[in-house]
């Protein structure tokens, strides 16, 4: 790359409904055409940034603006990143637009029923449990974007056909040839 700056990318969408499965795919598929890509899973982050996750609305703000920082830093190194994040509130989205040039919003749409039944981490398992009660879509809120860049349901669209949409969009927006 001569010296362009990168995208960004956030994939949202409640636990357990494709984000990271996405993001990776996504992210292989970017790789195998030459571009440099880092994927900022929330999950992963978390384990570094926030060992011992309150989730208290504080913290959740504190930490998705890390991350968004973090995606300015490697962007404007060249560095096309992808968000795996439910960042359950639209406002810490939002510092993504404010502060990336070149940055798209995806809806991951899947319904909370299916989220439920995927839930390989056990996240709604333990919420349901009483171990947790922070779960975005069944404890705290889970506020949808109003106009992504593009909606992918991943109940009805295998990780392909998604990956293929998602070309497809950044393509339009020319974040790619």
């Amino acid at each position: 790359m001569s010296g362009e700056e990168g995208f960004a990318i956030w994939l949202t969408g409640l636990p357990a409904s494709g984000k990271t499965t996405l993001a990776d795919a996504l992210a292989n598929e970017l790789e195998s055409q030459g571009l440099r890509v880092q994927v900022l899973d929330s999950d992963e982050l978390r384990e570094v940034l926030t060992p011992e996750p309150t989730y208290s609305p504080r913290e959740r703000e504190w930490f998705y603006r890390v991350m968004v920082y973090v995606s300015q830093l490697l962007v404007q190194n060249g560095v096309n990143v992808i968000f795996a994040a439910t960042a359950n509130r639209r406002r810490y989205r939002q510092r993504g637009h404010e502060v990336l040039e070149r940055f798209s919003e995806v809806y991951v749409r899947c319904s909370l029923e299916t989220c439920m039944a995927r839930d390989s981490k056990g996240i709604y398992a333990k919420a349901l449990a009483g171990e947790a009660q922070t779960v975005p879509g069944l404890q705290v809120i889970y506020e949808p974007p109003e106009s992504p860049a593009l909606t992918v349901d991943t109940e009805t669209c295998a990780p392909p056909e998604c990956i293929g949409q998602i070309m497809t969009q950044l393509e339009a927006l020319g974040y790619i040839n």
